[in-house]
């Protein structure tokens, strides 16, 4: 689990210098256009909600991405059980321009952020910034997004600022203390096994 306390403030900085590259003026972008939608799966009246709290950039979070959150989603999520919602964690820069590109389009942000997470150890593989945005922007491209929509997306000053506001307050109403974390009917859980995570969301449902 990655530590976030020491970083917050790093994420908030880090916007004076957020932009992998230069861009228009997005002023004109102002209000509805920058509101930050809750990414979620599941039906909107499951009896638990599991809020997943995740950096793109956390090893941790991506392992967990490849083993339980599949396994929840086929159990708990798709058989109407828990719904689930993905909040993304602003480390730094990279972290934010990954988030910036998952949600591009928010009708493909879990696909998006599901091979971001899934080619991780590819698309990480530089301590250069301008390498490590192009690598994101190739991999909009792999995902199906269109090179302008991708730039346009990537470079919007005003949604990468709504962004960490966001990302801050949601820091102060659950106290999480490093990523993945779960948020689980309100009560915080570091990273969890399957198993584990299955006797706690069973005991949610009252399951025998």
């Amino acid at each position: 689990m990655i530590q976030i306390r020491t970083v917050v403030f790093a994420a908030v900085a880090a916007l004076a210098w957020a932009l992998p590259a230069t861009s228009e003026s997005h002023s004109e972008a102002a209000t509805d256009e920058n509101a930050v939608i809750e990414m979620t799966l599941g039906a909107e009246d499951a009896p638990v909600t599991l809020i997943e709290y995740a950096s793109f950039t956390c090893s941790h979070c991506a392992n967990f991405h490849a083993d339980q959150f599949k396994k929840l989603k086929a159990d708990y999520v798709d058989t109407g059980k828990v719904r689930f919602i993905l909040r993304d964690v602003y480390f730094d820069r990279v972290g934010l321009w990954a988030g910036m590109l998952a949600r591009c389009e928010p009708d493909r942000y879990f696909g998006v952020a599901g091979l971001i997470f899934e080619k991780q150890g590819e698309w990480l593989n530089s301590r250069d910034p301008v390498t490590l945005a192009d690598n994101l922007r190739k991999l909009g491209k792999v995902a199906g997004l269109e090179e302008d929509r991708i730039n346009a997306c990537m470079e919007d000053a005003d949604k990468a600022k709504a962004l960490v506001d966001w990302f801050q307050a949601n820091m102060e109403v659950h106290k999480i203390e490093g990523t993945p974390a779960l948020v689980i009917d309100d009560t915080v859980y570091g990273n969890q096994s399957y198993e584990d995570l299955k006797v706690i969301i069973d005991d949610k449902l009252g399951a025998p």
